[in-house]
Parts: C-alpha cells; structure tokens; sequence
C-alpha cells in the first residue's frame, strides 16, 4: 500500500489505517523509539501513542511524507517520555549525552523560544547538512536524530570509533561556525 493510499484510510476514518501503519512502518518506528527508551513497555506505549496522534491529526493534516510524518511522531512521543521518566535524573543516559554535545552548538532557549525563530533555526541547520557530503550527513542524523551510539554508527556505516567521533566533532564545530555566521550566538 503506497502512502497516498494509507493516508485516504485516515480520511475515511477506517481502522485499517492503524494496522496497515502499523506493517509499513511499524519497524521503522520502533527503532526510532527504541533508541531513545531502551525499555520494550515504555516503548509499545509510545507506539500506542504514537498511533492515536497520527489517528487524531489525519484529517486535517495532509502529510506530504508519511514515514517522516509518523517518524516525527514517534520520535517526540519517546523524547517527552523520556524526560518524564528521567525528570529526577539528571547526568546520565544517552539522551543527555547527545543534548550535551550539541549545548555547545546550538544558541541557548531564550534565543528561540518563538515558532519563527526556531523554524529558522531549523532552516539554517538543514541548509548546513545539505552542504555536508552525504556520509557525513548520515553519520550526523544517525547520532542526533536516530539516536544511534557511536558504536551503532561505527558499525552500520563500517567505519572505526574514532573516525565517527572525530567527525561528529568536526561537523559539529562547523556547524557552530555555520550558525555563527547566521547570527546565532551560543
């Protein structure tokens, strides 16, 4: 079933909507969760919810790429979970690793606490990745949208440990240098 056809079934209210997102990208999804909770409960919840989000926002929303639009879904449902359960624990876990290395890159909250301003941000991260070459990219999306470790990356991208740490570190330098030059101050 093509996306088009899924989305229909949204629009018709069918429950078969729920089941065919669920066998095209139902994988897709609990990878994303998964790297993120690293708890099979937590995360089938965060499927649940995930489903009844997309559910409640189709109609009226039109996603022009599903998979990026139930990805996102997924991937803020377990990031919010993950910072209730971890309220209290502050310091360890990966989610905190990877918001740590990016605190010296992007500008603090005050800065883009508006829609707008984060919508440029948004852009202006994107125009830098879309600079980089496509290896590099994917390394940078793996670590900070997938969540993947370095020692994931290390191995999906058959590379050493030490390449993917030398380049996250490098991209991420350039990445404060590219948003230096947009205005943002960190």
């Amino acid at each position: 079933m093509d996306d088009v056809q899924l989305i229909n079934l949204y629009f018709e209210r069918s429950e078969a909507a729920i089941t065919e997102t669920e066998n095209k990208y139902g994988k897709y999804c609990r990878t994303v969760v998964g790297n993120v909770l690293h708890n099979a409960e937590d995360a089938e919840e965060v499927m649940n919810d995930t489903y009844l989000t997309a559910w409640n926002a189709i109609p009226p929303a039109k996603p022009n790429c599903f998979k990026a639009f139930i990805g996102k879904i997924a991937r803020n449902l377990a990031l919010d979970r993950f910072k209730r359960e971890n309220a209290q624990k502050r310091g360890g876990g990966e989610i905190v690793e990877l918001a740590d290395e990016l605190a010296d890159v992007l500008p603090d909250k005050e800065t883009t606490e508006s829609a707008f301003e984060a919508k440029e941000l948004t852009r202006h991260i994107n125009d830098f990745l879309a600079a980089q070459p496509k290896d590099k990219r994917r390394i940078f999306v793996l670590r900070y949208w997938y969540m993947k470790s370095m020692d994931e990356i290390a191995e999906s991208e058959g590379l050493g440990i030490s390449n993917v740490k030398v380049s996250l570190m490098r991209l991420r330098q350039a990445l404060k240098e590219h948003l230096k030059t947009e205005g943002y101050e960190v």
